[in-house]
């Protein structure tokens, strides 16, 4: 099993960290195009490896493509992070361009990889990865509703004063802090509605908590967040390379399901070695459906600037 990280910055650096620390393949490629980077942090992690008791072999790249070939899974972490006040919606421009070179030179190398994106705006980065590369819709998916969910047990648990492995709670819609959807009506606490311990009050202050979490961050550190993002990134890596069949919020590609088609938007899917293998359809309210062709509608605006980009 060979495994690539795109990307060696703090996004980037933290998922091929967990990965390595998980034993998740036998060889993780960290590649980056800034001189010496992707090397120094791989002798980096390397040096922990005796202290933390994995033996996954660590390969550091500066945009040598060929040392990621036969790579079973790549996640594409590169390009610019958001900085305060930024919108994902900004990075379009930029990260367009890096994502699809990206993309290319994996698919050189590695033909049958499973593409996982991390890089923002993450629904219409994976939405051009699915249109440029022609893959089956199963190998391109979008990290952001496993993050989202993530950090929404995060509110539910520091409000209900409980561990955040005891919740069950999923956000569907786009990775953004308008379009995100937190299902609260669904999230439990071991099987029991969190309804029954929150009032209204409290629900709609987690709910909004959560659709700003990464703004919150960017406005505290300065910059993007890493250590949920990489983390998060890890989790749909290791769901994969271990057939886990587990249910995951992803972003991936509609034709039809939950009302939508044409697009890339968050859902819950099972995760396992072939990618993302079926939609659950989770029956949304009126309501619910509402916001999620609201969020849909925006997430579309942003994949029409894509039509006016020279790539």
């Amino acid at each position: 099993m060979k495994i690539t990280v795109v990307g060696a910055g703090a996004v980037g650096a933290t998922c091929a960290d967990n990965i390595a620390r998980k034993e998740l393949c036998q060889e993780l490629v960290l590649l980056d195009i800034k001189e010496g980077i992707a090397e120094g942090k791989a002798q980096d992690m390397m040096q922990t490896a005796t202290l933390l008791g994995f033996d996954t072999r660590i390969v550091g790249s500066t945009n040598d493509y060929a040392k990621t070939a036969g790579s079973d899974v790549v996640v594409i972490t590169s390009g610019l992070p958001r900085k305060p006040g930024m919108t994902r919606e900004e990075l379009i421009g930029v990260n367009a361009g890096i994502v699809k070179g990206v993309c290319k030179n994996i698919l050189q190398y590695s033909p049958n990889a499973i593409i996982i994106v991390v890089s923002n705006p993450m629904d219409t980065m994976t939405y051009l990865a699915l249109q440029d590369t022609g893959l089956p819709k199963n190998r391109i998916i979008g990290m952001g509703g496993t993050l989202d969910s993530s950090r929404f047990k995060y509110q539910l648990s520091q409000h209900l004063n409980c561990s955040p492995s005891d919740l069950n709670a999923v956000v569907v819609g786009g990775h953004g802090d308008t379009t995100m959807i937190p299902l609260i009506r669904m999230a439990t606490w071991n099987s029991v509605p969190v309804t029954q311990f929150l009032n209204q009050e409290q629900q709609d202050k987690i709910v909004k908590e959560t659709m700003v979490g990464g703004a919150t961050l960017t406005a505290l550190i300065g910059t993007s967040a890493w250590y949920a993002p990489g983390a998060a990134g890890a989790a749909l890596v290791e769901a994969i390379v271990r057939d886990e069949k587990k249910i995951m919020a992803c972003c991936v590609s509609l034709e039809g399901e939950y009302g939508q088609k044409d697009i890339c938007l968050g859902v819950p899917v099972v995760l396992g070695k072939n990618g993302w293998e079926k939609i659950v359809d989770y029956k949304l309210t009126e309501g619910e459906q509402a916001a999620f062709n609201k969020s849909a509608d925006a997430v579309r605006n942003m994949n029409a600037v894509l039509e006016t980009l020279s790539l």
